[in-house]
């Protein structure tokens, strides 16, 4: 096996993951399935120009479920994105 290289930046790992073969630095069959549930996911801040009638439709909506409207734009976003993603897999 080879040696993994450090990184000092998860995109740098990301990028060396993106071309690398992993079974030269890993030996899969000793691996044993983990759940990792302090885990959490990256995030990136992001800014997004929308229709102010658009963002109080979003409140109003997320009021009425008691969640930070933003967390509701969350979830409609992946729920969107999981529809179109076997869309892509197809084409």
């Amino acid at each position: 096996m080879k040696e993994l290289p450090k990184f000092k930046r998860e995109d740098d790992e990301r990028k060396f993951w993106s071309t690398a073969d992993s079974t030269k630095y890993v030996d899969w069959s000793r691996g044993k399935r983990q759940k990792l549930v302090e885990l959490k996911p990256s995030l990136r801040t992001i800014s997004l120009r929308l229709p102010v009638a658009m963002i109080e439709d979003l409140k109003l909506l997320a009021n009425q479920r008691d969640v930070p409207y933003q967390s509701l734009l969350k979830v409609f976003l992946a729920e969107r994105l999981a529809q179109e993603r076997p869309k892509r897999l197809r084409a």
